[in-house]
């Protein structure tokens, strides 16, 4: 008995002194909590932004090793939303009074661009910098001394994040929590089922996700082979482009652009009709390939499998009648991305069934029924779940749903920073203003449409012999 008694003791010493050294545990508990911020991205950055406006504490973790990590995933590609949409007002008045002037309103920027000239600076502010904190992974968040079952006094509880850190896991609490970790690094497979296909994990040396640097640091990947590009949203239509020209430059470059439905009128855009120009003209540069017969386009193919065979892929079909593609040697999956909620396991929260967005966006953005570039001005009230403060905004909040614009997320930061700091009027008078795709419905009939690919793409500004992109 003694030495379990000394045992005890001497892990108590141990887990105090843990606690005293890490300050981000707020060990005085009559400090005031901090909001805690998961991802250090676009939106996240602008809810850290409206917290300082507010005079509230919080914390910003950052899984990636600098802010932005997902965008500087794809620092070659032009975004095509201009600085206008990109953005946050509380962020550009933040940083206004540190000197810094916003780039001209209708300039189109590159993700490096939106990064190093923006988010970057951002970032270093004094009133931010101290409070964000790079690979910090949250692994799960829940309340303090409370499972998803208990209720009673549950509200009153605060939030406790474990991270993982580079010196080991802790855990923090928190007031409030503003999930902004995004879903490009969660890409969804190539299977048409929504699973992997078969052999593509078996197989996944020769396959990537997203858009990588075709003409930059990838080039010698591509350059001279069958490539394969699947999906039929503007991540897809960027890295055809840039395939494009890289066939320019190197002939022995073939091209194969496969998608699942059989309309490409998403994808193609509604040319002048769209309110973003370069999201428009993206879609017509796209359109000329096609119809100069310069890929191969496979159109109503559901990925089944990937076979290996001397160092080159068959992709077949789920349909045998359709003849497979031979000697792939390189893929490109532009499938779109998907939430994790892993994380919030231990939470009450409700997701939509089919998109996994916050349940009450759903109807606004599910690309069954809306594919126009407009959505609703919503805010806090419909990004709420059953578990109060906290808070899914940005690409997260849409889940599954694609064609989700920073300005979108800008406002839900706002919106629920309000709410959680008690200004429920401002956090009621939400406003949203997105530019038009041009194409609010399909022109073929019998056609299926064809879903989006991806929260945010474009085209590599290498590939441009005119200003055309792609989201942001």
């Amino acid at each position: 008995m003694c030495d379990l008694f000394c045992m005890l003791r001497l892990y108590r010493c141990v887990a105090i002194n843990l606690l005293k050294d890490h300050s981000m545990q707020n060990p005085n508990p009559s400090s005031p909590l901090p909001v805690a911020i998961i991802g250090a991205g676009p939106v996240g950055l602008a809810a850290a932004a409206q917290l300082v406006q507010r005079g509230q504490p919080f914390v910003v973790f950052e899984a990636g090793s600098s802010v932005a990590a997902h965008l500087q995933g794809y620092r070659q590609v032009q975004l095509f939303s201009p600085w206008l949409y990109n953005t946050d007002k509380a962020a550009a008045n933040l940083l206004a009074q540190a000197g810094w002037e916003i780039p001209a309103p209708d300039a189109l920027p590159t993700a490096e661009e939106l990064v190093d000239t923006y988010l970057l600076p951002l970032s270093r502010l004094p009133s931010i910098a101290p409070h964000v904190h790079l690979n910090a992974r949250v692994q799960a968040v829940s309340r303090q001394g409370y499972d998803k079952v208990k209720t009673r006094g549950r509200a009153a509880a605060p939030f406790v994040l474990r991270v993982a850190l580079p010196n080991g896991v802790q855990e923090f609490r928190a007031l409030a929590v503003i999930d902004a970790s995004g879903t490009w690094s969660q890409p969804s497979p190539l299977g048409s089922n929504g699973l992997p296909a078969l052999g593509e994990r078996e197989n996944a040396s020769q396959v990537r996700y997203g858009m990588p640097d075709i003409l930059g640091s990838e080039r010698v990947r591509y350059a001279g082979k069958k490539v394969m590009v699947v999906g039929a949203g503007h991540s897809a239509a960027g890295s055809l482009i840039a395939l494009a020209s890289l066939a320019e430059q190197d002939p022995q470059t073939r091209l194969v652009w496969v998608v699942r439905g059989s309309d490409t009128a998403k994808v193609f855009g509604g040319g002048a009709a769209d309110g973003l120009p370069a999201r428009g003209a993206l879609g017509e540069r796209l359109r000329r390939l096609v119809e100069a017969g310069r890929l191969e386009v496979r159109m109503g193919f559901r990925i089944a499998a990937l076979v290996a065979g001397d160092g080159a892929l068959t992709v077949m079909a789920d349909n045998p009648a359709i003849p497979a593609v031979l000697g792939v040697d390189q893929i490109i999956g532009a499938t779109g991305a998907r939430p994790d909620h892993q994380i919030t396991r231990e939470l009450r929260t409700q997701h939509d069934a089919w998109l996994e967005s916050t349940v009450q966006l759903a109807p606004l953005i599910d690309p069954n029924e809306h594919s126009c570039g407009t959505v609703r001005p919503h805010g806090h009230r419909e990004l709420a779940h059953p578990e109060p403060d906290y808070y899914a905004i940005g690409a997260k909040s849409y889940g599954r749903a694609p064609n989700f614009l920073m300005a979108t997320g800008y406002e839900q930061a706002r919106s629920v920073v309000a709410a959680i700091t008690g200004d429920i009027a401002a956090a009621d008078s939400v406003q949203l203003d997105l530019p038009q795709t041009g194409v609010c419905s399909t022109n073929l009939a019998g056609d299926v449409p064809v879903k989006s690919d991806s929260t945010c793409c474009a085209v590599p500004a290498k590939a441009q012999s005119e200003k055309v992109s792609c989201c942001a």
